[in-house]
């Protein structure tokens, strides 16, 4: 699967941004979707997973309350909203797919997007 995240951009805090990440298959209902994100100087973070129905949402508790991911099967799209933004939300933010359930192990996702920047000003 081939997946092409965008979106990113500078904003200040407070604000919002939403991400988007279209996939290159035909079988994208198929698939597990995941956000992760990775600041400077530091490892990849999980931030949110959805199953391949929408039905299932699973967040990392920093964002909770915050980010929302949801999907689009007829148009293979995930998306992630993201308010109230913070700086130390500051990453460059990438998708994921997997054939399985939901997962918040990174090593578990078997295609990556190439990621898109998100820099939130104080």
């Amino acid at each position: 699967v081939q997946l092409q995240a965008s979106g990113g951009g500078l904003v200040q805090a407070g604000g919002s941004l939403r991400l988007s990440c279209a996939a290159s298959t035909r079988t994208f209902s198929g698939y597990s979707m995941g956000w992760f994100r990775q600041a400077p100087r530091k490892g990849r973070e999980f931030v949110a997973a959805i199953s391949w129905s929408g039905g299932s949402t699973y967040y990392t508790d920093s964002v909770k309350g915050r980010f929302t991911i949801s999907r689009d099967n007829a148009k293979n799209t995930v998306y992630l909203q993201m308010n109230s933004l913070k700086p130390e939300d500051t990453a460059v933010y990438y998708c994921a797919a997997r054939s399985g359930g939901i997962a918040t192990a990174g090593s578990s996702y078997d295609s990556w997007g190439q990621g898109t920047k998100v820099t939130v000003s104080s």
